[in-house]
Formats: structure tokens, C-alpha cells, sequence
């Protein structure tokens, strides 16, 4: 991998006040998704990943309800019509890089699909020059919503959260992330 595929090429960064407002930018942000897109999800536990991918899962509109794949690792989601499946990862229980990522086929169903990894920073980058970066932050003091009713990894309540975007490689070059905040 070059080191210009490593220097971001787009960015956007906003506040998102709760659940539904962080469901929509996923819907908003599935209307600019591809097939061979790949998005790494990052932020604590109850930050709010596994609700922006069920809004991108809405947006793409795929099969199935889109739910933490914590102990499967991975789901894939048909679509129901003419777009891409969405492929979603939970790479937190993986301790290795891409040796260990490599079992679950990704790189095979990279290009027809679009692919969300939570946990995937330092794991997947190999898997693509171009990438999403998403970093999902919450408020300072508050514990995560979701984290607090035992639901691993959602933003369910009205806690804020800080999302970053940041477009690497030449698929986001001049690729606008403008219009994403709720």
C-alpha cells in the first residue's frame, strides 16, 4: 500500500444529539455508499456503531435486521432490490490483523458489497486503498446509553456523540461527506 493511499482525501465531522438522529446519518450515508466501499466503524463500547450501520442496512435497503454481530463476527444482508449486500463486521473478539480477518472472505466479498467493520481499525486496512474512516466519540462524562442498558455497542437514548468522517484513497478523493449530520 502506498503512502498516499494512507492521507485523507475528504472529511467531515458533526454532532449527533441521539439514536434516530445517528440511524439517519447511516441512511444518509448508504445513499453515497458502492459496492467495494469499505468503512471502519471506531468508538467505545455504546457509542452508537452497530446504530449507524443499521441506518446504512435501512438506506441500502437490505434483508434482515441489522443487529451487533458480536458473537457471529460477521452478517452478510441481501439486498432486497437492486443494490449492494451489506457485509457487517464485528472484529472485536479478532486478536490478529488481517491473518485472522482473511477466514471470513472479505477480500472476496469486498468488491459486490459494501462492507462495515466495527473494531476494524488496525485490522482491515490491508483490505482496500480506499476506505471510510468513521470515529464515533460520545459526550464527555456520560456513559453510552446503550452501554448502560446492556446492549453492546448501541446508541439507544439521547446521548450525544461527536462522528468523524474521514475519506482515504482515491474512491473519496473530491467525494463531498457534506450533508451527513442529522
Amino acid at each position: 500500500m502506498s503512502q498516499l493511499s494512507e492521507t485523507p482525501v475528504s472529511a467531515a465531522s458533526f454532532t449527533v444529539p441521539g439514536a434516530e438522529p445517528m440511524r439517519e446519518v447511516g441512511r444518509r450515508l448508504a445513499a453515497r455508499l458502492r459496492p467495494g466501499d469499505l468503512v471502519l466503524l471506531t468508538g467505545p463500547l455504546g457509542a452508537g456503531k452497530t446504530t449507524l450501520t443499521r441506518g446504512i442496512g435501512e438506506g441500502l435497503g437490505v434483508r434482515g435486521a441489522v443487529t451487533s454481530p458480536t458473537f457471529v463476527i460477521a452478517r452478510v444482508h441481501p439486498p432486497l432490490g437492486d443494490g449492494p449486500p451489506l457485509v457487517h463486521v464485528d472484529a472485536y473478539r479478532l486478536g490478529g490483523g488481517l491473518d485472522e480477518m482473511e477466514d471470513l472472505d472479505l477480500d472476496v466479498a469486498l468488491p459486490e458489497s459494501v462492507v462495515v467493520v466495527e473494531w476494524g481499525e488496525g485490522r482491515v486496512e490491508e483490505l482496500s486503498d480506499d476506505r471510510l474512516h468513521v470515529v464515533i466519540e460520545r459526550a464527555e462524562g456520560g456513559a453510552g446509553a446503550g452501554e448502560a442498558n446492556g446492549d453492546n455497542g448501541d446508541a439507544d437514548g439521547d446521548g450525544t456523540r461527536r462522528v468523524t468522517l474521514t475519506g482515504v484513497g482515491p474512491r473519496w478523493r473530491g467525494a463531498s461527506l457534506d450533508g451527513l449530520a442529522p
